[in-house]
């Protein structure tokens, strides 16, 4: 041990006090490419995002009974924003305070960082459904599949569950990748868990629900704003991403998102989706079916075929890995030309 202590002391010694902001954030996409979401250490130690989602629940619990108001429930549930978002801020300045002036801090900060990224976790969960499909069949895929979507996997066809798995890839690169990078590099680590608050409380009362459209109504909005300049940015670099892929399609995919990215229910969500679909030249949206009920969506790429196959998720992970790794070089460039 006191080798060990001896070894950090002398390394330390040779590295900065601080790193750019950019280069941390380059470990820490290295850090979740390599490491991803460690299932068997969060059943030992709950996930950030769960800790966050638990005042979340408490106060939903007690503060949106049906007793009250639509007004009370509305003034309620935003409060319980500024309260979520306002602690969870405040908790990444402690952070950042603590990491500051450490010889190892910009390390912490970078695995902090990584933690909040999902980039590997999410290509994971698409794969597994593509490799259901092809294994397992439709119930294998149906299983996968509801992992990480609302919809209900028992209206979806072969088609349908290949649609779903791209079209959750396609949305969450912006909430689960760009987003918060982009709230990172602009305020820190304060911005990024607050981000993670905002999109936690979106996914837990931000419905049109009879129980949550007032009481999430300030989740939902605030939300929608959180995401406005992200997903713009996400349907671009997946554009880009195109260039270099060599099953993509990079015009086709401009012209599909600035044609049909607004066709979506979501003023967000159809900009990377719209642009994955120019890009595979696929289609992806259509009607689903909810525990609630049915909903009529429209299609995004509607010229293009939507009888997918699991061959079409792996074109999409294709593109969604370059996406990723244009972000990781750009902040890895622009990093050590700031160190350099």
């Amino acid at each position: 041990m006191e080798q060990v202590a001896a070894f950090l002391d002398a390394a330390s010694g040779l590295m900065p006090q601080t790193l750019p902001i950019a280069l941390i954030l380059a470990l820490a996409m290295l850090f979740d490419a390599l490491v991803g979401d460690p299932r068997w250490f969060y059943r030992i130690v709950p996930h950030p995002v769960v800790l966050i989602g638990k005042p979340i629940g408490f106060l939903d619990r007690r503060l949106n009974r049906e007793g009250r108001s639509e007004t009370d429930r509305m003034i309620r549930g935003a409060v319980t924003v500024v309260f979520v978002v306002g602690s969870a801020a405040c908790i990444g300045w402690a952070l950042a305070a603590l990491f500051e002036g450490h010889a190892w801090g910009w390390a912490a900060e970078a695995l902090v960082v990584g933690i909040f990224l999902a980039a590997r976790s999410l290509h994971d969960h698409v794969r597994r459904v593509g490799k259901a499909l092809r294994s397992d069949g439709l119930e294998g895929g149906r299983r996968e599949i509801a992992h990480i979507v609302s919809r209900d996997p028992r209206s979806l066809d072969r088609h349908g569950v290949v649609r779903s798995g791209i079209e959750s890839l396609s949305e969450n690169f912006s909430d689960g990748v760009i987003a918060p990078i982009c709230f990172y590099l602009v305020f820190g680590l304060p911005g990024l868990l607050a981000y993670k608050a905002i999109n936690t409380l979106d996914s837990m009362i931000g419905y049109k629900t009879d129980r949550h459209r007032a009481f999430g109504f300030a989740a939902a909005r605030l939300d929608d704003i959180a995401n406005w300049v992200p997903a713009r940015i996400s349907g671009l670099l997946v554009c880009l991403a195109a260039c270099f892929t060599p099953t993509a399609y990079p015009v086709q995919a401009v012209r599909t998102m600035l044609r049909e990215a607004k066709k979506h229910k979501s003023p967000n969500a159809g900009w990377p989706e719209a642009a994955f679909a120019g890009a595979m030249g696929v289609a992806l949206g259509g009607p689903r079916t909810y525990p609630g009920g049915q909903v009529v969506g429209v299609w995004i790429g509607e010229d293009f075929p939507a009888r997918l196959e699991p061959r079409d998720i792996d074109r999409a992970r294709a593109l969604y890995i370059v996406a990723n790794l244009l972000v990781w070089f750009a902040a890895l460039m622009g990093g050590l030309a700031v160190l350099l």
